[in-house]
C-alpha cells in the first residue's frame, strides 16, 4: 500500500510516518515546514524517520528525499496549496491511500493572522480533495479537531452534536473541512475520514501547546500562565494512541450501504474519553520533573473553551480504538524525552 501522509513533518504526522513505515507500507511524507514554531522541532522529527537536514530543515523545495533508516520512506518539501506540484505528484505516484494532516494549526493563532487559515486549511485541503477525485484514492483519512465543538456546554462530546457554535476561525475552518469532504464523498464517491482529534501529548510535542509550555517554564524556574484561574478540563490523549487510533482508521475506509445517506464519509472523536482537571495535569508535570511550578492566574483566553471530553464510543465500537495510556505513564515518557539529548529545544 502507498499512503501519502501530509504534514509529515509535524506532531501527528511523523509518528504516523514511522508506524507506517514499520509495518512495511511505502509511504510518501510531505509537508512546507513553515516556522509557525521552531523548526529545529520538525527538523529533528525528520531525523527520526532518517530524513537528513541541518537543524533550520534546508531541504530543497520539490526534490524526493530518501530515508536513510525506511528503503520504503520517501520526503518531499511542499505545500499543499500548491496546486500544480500537488496535482503532478499524485500523477506520479499513484497513492492507494492519503493521510491529510497538514494544516496551519493554533487556536489562538487564528485570532491574530486569520489569512493563514484560509490558505492551508481551505484552499489546501480542497486542492487534497480535487487529487482524490481526479486520482482516485482508496480512502482519504484527514484532521479534523475537538475545537468544532465550540460553545457546546453537553458533555461528553459526540459525534452527533451539533457543531455550529464555533468560537475561532480556526475551529469554523476544520468543521468547514468536513464539509467539504463530505460534499466530495457524496458527489465522487470518495471514502473520506475525518477525525477529530483531543488534546495530544508526549515526546516530540508541539512547543506551543500546554505540555511543552509547562514543563519549559518549570525546568527553568520560570511562572507558567495558568488560564481561567485553573478552571479548565481537557481530554488529553497520548501520542501513541492517536497516531495508534489513526492507522486503525485508515485500514478501514467507509462503506456507502454502512453509512448515513449512503455517503462514504464518517467523522470520529479520537481522545482518551478520560478528561482530567488543568490543575492536575499540571500537578503530574511537577511531580514528573520533581518541581513545583510558579504559577500565575490568569483570565481564559479569546478562542479558548471550558472543557474539552470526547465520547469514543463510535470509534471503539466501529473501529476497535481502545487508548491504553494513562496520563501518569504518558507524563513519564513525555518528561524523559524532554530532559533527553533527543530533544532539540532543551
Amino acid at each position: 500500500m502507498k499512503v501519502l501522509v501530509t504534514g509529515a513533518a509535524g506532531f501527528i504526522g511523523s509518528k504516523i510516518c514511522y508506524l507506517l513505515a514499520e509495518r512495511g507500507d511505502e509511504v510518501v511524507g510531505l509537508d512546507n515546514i513553515n516556522d509557525y514554531y521552531d523548526v529545529r522541532l520538525k527538523a529533528g522529527r525528520l531525523r527520526e524517520l532518517g530524513i537528513s537536514t541541518d537543524d533550520q530543515c534546508n531541504i530543497p523545495w520539490h526534490e524526493m528525499q530518501q530515508s536513510s533508516i525506511y528503503g520504503q520512506l520517501r520526503f518531499v518539501r511542499m505545500g499543499i496549496e500548491e496546486k500544480e506540484a500537488l496535482d503532478q505528484l499524485f500523477a506520479d505516484e499513484h497513492f492507494n491511500k492519503v493521510v491529510n494532516l497538514a494544516a496551519q494549526a493554533g487556536v489562538r493563532y487564528s485570532i491574530t493572522n486569520p489569512y493563514a487559515y484560509l490558505t492551508s486549511n481551505l484552499v489546501g485541503f480542497l486542492n487534497i480533495l480535487e487529487c482524490c477525485r481526479n486520482f482516485p484514492v482508496e480512502h482519504l483519512l484527514y484532521a479534523s479537531s475537538s475545537s468544532v465543538y465550540g460553545l457546546n456546554s453537553k458533555a461528553p462530546f459526540s459525534e452527533d452534536d451539533k457543531v455550529d457554535a464555533p468560537v475561532s476561525l480556526y475551529a469554523a475552518s476544520k468543521k468547514s473541512n468536513e464539509l467539504m469532504a463530505h460534499s466530495y464523498s457524496k458527489l465522487y464517491g470518495i471514502p473520506a475520514t475525518g477525525l477529530r482529534f483531543f488534546t495530544v501529548y508526549g515526546p516530540w510535542g508541539r512547543p506551543d501547546m500546554a505540555p511543552m509550555l509547562f514543563a519549559s517554564a518549570i525546568s527553568q524556574g520560570k511562572p507558567i500562565n495558568v488560564f481561567n484561574n485553573g478552571d479548565m478540563i481537557r481530554d488529553f490523549t497520548y501520542i501513541d494512541d492517536i497516531a495508534a487510533g489513526t492507522i486503525l482508521c485508515l485500514d478501514q475506509p467507509p462503506v456507502a450501504e454502512r453509512c448515513p445517506n449512503g455517503v462514504p464519509m464518517r467523522v470520529y472523536n479520537i481522545g482518551c474519553s478520560n478528561p482530567v482537571k488543568l490543575m492536575d495535569f499540571i500537578s503530574e508535570i511537577e511531580g514528573a520533573l520533581g518541581k513545583e511550578a510558579e504559577k500565575v492566574m490568569k483570565p481564559m483566553q479569546p478562542g479558548d473553551v471550558y472543557m474539552t471530553n470526547a465520547d469514543t464510543t463510535r470509534l471503539e465500537t466501529e473501529i476497535g480504538y481502545k487508548p491504553k495510556v494513562r496520563l501518569h505513564e504518558g507524563i513519564g515518557k513525555f518528561i524523559e524525552w524532554y530532559q533527553s539529548d533527543k530533544n532539540p529545544l532543551r
